[in-house]
C-alpha cells in the first residue's frame, strides 16, 4: 500500500510537469490547452495510475481474486483521445489544420501524468524536457532547416457586390493563377473577399495588391503569409 506523503509526491510532482509543458504552451497563446488544462490532465492521469495500481489491494488479499492493475491505467491512452481531439480545428478560409501539436502534447502530459502516479519519476522529468526541448527549442531550427511550401492571402472589403465577377477575373483568371481558393460573404452594406494562393510569384502578388489599392470601391485590404509547416498548426 502506498503511504499519504508518497501520493502527495506523486500528484505534485505530476503537477508540476503539466504545469511546464502548459506554461510554454500558453505564454504565446498558441493553444486553447493552456496551463490549466495540462495541470489537470497531468494530475489526472496520475491519479488514474496510482488508483489502478494501488486502488484494489484490499480486493486482492481475498482468496482467487486476479486483477489486472494496468486495466485502469490503459482507458487513459485511449481517453485521452477526445480531449485531443477537441483541440483539432479545421481553419475554413485557408483549409489548415490548427491544434495537432496541442493534441500531441496532451496526450504526452498524460503519459507523463502516468508515469509519476507509477513513481517513475526520472522518466516523466526527462519526458517533461524532452517535450519543452521539442515545442520550444526545435521551433526555430526547424523553420531553418525544412522550409514547407507557403501560402498567401488576401483578403478586401468592398462597398457593392456589382463588379465582383470582373473584379476577381482580373485578379485571378488574367494572371492565370490556378492555384487560389476563394470565398466571398456578401451583406447589404459590403461584400467581403478571402483569396489563398497558393506559391504566387511574388510580382504577380504585388500586382494585385497595388490594383487594390487604386480601386475606390475597396474599403478595407489586407494581406500576409500563412506557412504550411508544423509550427503553424499549433
Amino acid at each position: 500500500m502506498i503511504s499519504s506523503n508518497e501520493i502527495l509526491y506523486r500528484l505534485f510532482a505530476a503537477a508540476l510537469f503539466g504545469a511546464a509543458i502548459g506554461f510554454e504552451r500558453e505564454r504565446k497563446q498558441w493553444s486553447t490547452a493552456g496551463l490549466r488544462t495540462h495541470m489537470m490532465v497531468c494530475v489526472g492521469a496520475c491519479l488514474i495510475m496510482m488508483v489502478s495500481a494501488f486502488g484494489f489491494s484490499d480486493i486482492l488479499t481475498r482468496d482467487k481474486v486476479v486483477l489486472d492493475p494496468s486495466r485502469v491505467a490503459a482507458q487513459v491512452v485511449s481517453g485521452i483521445g477526445f480531449i485531443g481531439a477537441g483541440a483539432i480545428v479545421l481553419l475554413k478560409q485557408t483549409q489548415m489544420i490548427k491544434g495537432l501539436t496541442t493534441a500531441a502534447g496532451l496526450w504526452t502530459v498524460a503519459a507523463i501524468g502516468l508515469a509519476a502516479g507509477g513513481g517513475m519519476y526520472y522518466a516523466a522529468g526527462m519526458t517533461t524536457l524532452i517535450a519543452l526541448a521539442i515545442l520550444w527549442a526545435l521551433k526555430p531550427i526547424e523553420r531553418r532547416l525544412t522550409p514547407k511550401a507557403t501560402q498567401k492571402y488576401l483578403r478586401f472589403t468592398i462597398a457593392s457586390s456589382q463588379g465582383i465577377g470582373g473584379l476577381m477575373g482580373n485578379l485571378i483568371l488574367n494572371r492565370q493563377i490556378a492555384e487560389a481558393q476563394s470565398k466571398v460573404n456578401d451583406s447589404k452594406e459590403e461584400t467581403s473577399v478571402h483569396i489563398v494562393f497558393n506559391n504566387p510569384e511574388e510580382s504577380d502578388f504585388a500586382d494585385m495588391i497595388a490594383e487594390l489599392q487604386i480601386n475606390k470601391e475597396i474599403k478595407e485590404i489586407s494581406w500576409g503569409d500563412v506557412f504550411l509547416s508544423e509550427s503553424s498548426r499549433k
